[in-house]
């Protein structure tokens, strides 16, 4: 049994941050990653992390803004993100699945409530 609980979503003017958590809970999987939902879109692939190693991915329109990590002390995922900018705006959410590292939704097992980001011009 597992479950993830975000937090950290809110409002924030446009070059602003804010970082983003995944708490986990009833057990660890190889890869977490965070995915954003904006009304009327599909769910996208943000950024993605293995647990064991540290390697993270990120999609092309947030790499060198957003950072993934993760603290195994804390059973926590994070998601630090700079510069944001409107088209940002979606509620995020956090998950996990037991295989690698990939983009697509459909193969991810377990999701979190979502947070709600939203980002003014």
């Amino acid at each position: 049994q597992v479950q993830l609980v975000e937090s950290g979503g809110g409002l924030v003017q446009a070059g602003g941050s804010l970082r983003l958590s995944c708490a986990a809970s009833g057990r660890t999987f190889s890869t977490y990653a965070w995915f954003r939902q904006a009304p009327g879109k599909e769910r996208e692939f943000v950024s993605g992390i293995t647990w064991n190693t540290g390697r993270t991915y990120d999609t092309d329109s947030v790499k060198g803004r957003f950072a993934i990590s993760r603290d195994s002390a804390k059973n926590t995922v994070y998601l630090q993100m700079n510069s944001l900018k409107p088209e940002d705006t979606a509620v995020y959410y956090c998950a996990a699945r037991i295989g690698g590292l990939l983009m697509s939704k459909y193969v991810y097992d377990y999701w979190g409530q979502g947070t709600q980001v939203t980002v003014s011009s």
